[in-house]
């Protein structure tokens, strides 16, 4: 059996896409962060996992929270692709891609990661304790550092930026180097910050 050429299945893609029939479209980058899986939805991007995630098990999760109907294309999201690589390979200042937090299914979560991507810019960092009262919940900083955890979309929706008040870095999902990376590529200080700042 021949096995179907890259451009028959990105046309398949394509179609499905514009026919409506995928939930959510997928691809893989390599970047100075190492490889991504970016799936992104009608309504923006739902998930970025690092090379570590299972692809399996992410693509489950992803199929779980916006339907089953999900198909890889490279072509179908090469805006986002692009926008991606420029902004990690220090070219863009900006990474205004659309997303969609449904897969952060907890509304104080979701909260949270909503003032996060709206509110910290690029070489910005803020603490649990500050992005706790910003989302109009100042004692739950433990609660902050759990959404910030379980957040599907990092780097876009920037956990990164999120420092603890004790100082250092803190911890991160997808590994303290890839942190430190995003802070510097950003031109961020951690710093010692009180933690209501």
């Amino acid at each position: 059996m021949t096995p179907l050429s890259d451009t028959f299945l990105e046309t398949l893609a394509a179609a499905a896409v514009h026919e409506g029939l995928a939930d959510a479209v997928f691809t893989r980058l390599r970047t100075p962060l190492g490889r991504l899986l970016v799936v992104q939805g009608e309504q923006g991007i739902v998930r970025i996992g690092f090379e570590e995630e299972p692809e399996d098990r992410l693509l489950a999760d992803v199929a779980a929270g916006v339907g089953p109907r999900i198909v890889a294309s490279d072509r179908e999201l090469a805006g986002t692709r692009d926008a991606l690589s420029a902004y990690l390979e220090g070219e863009g200042q900006t990474l205004a891609l659309p997303v969609d937090l449904r897969l952060a299914r907890a509304p104080f979560r979701r909260a949270v990661l909503e003032t996060l991507h709206r509110e910290v810019g690029r070489g910005d960092v803020i603490t649990y304790g500050a992005l706790a009262a910003r989302s109009g919940h100042p004692r739950a900083y433990r609660a902050v550092g759990t959404a910030c955890a379980r957040n599907p979309v990092p780097i876009v929706v920037p956990c990164h930026r999120v420092l603890p008040s004790t100082g250092g870095v803190g911890n991160y999902g997808g590994g303290v180097e890839r942190k430190l990376a995003l802070l510097e590529l950003e031109g961020a200080r951690p710093r010692r910050l009180p933690s209501t700042e």
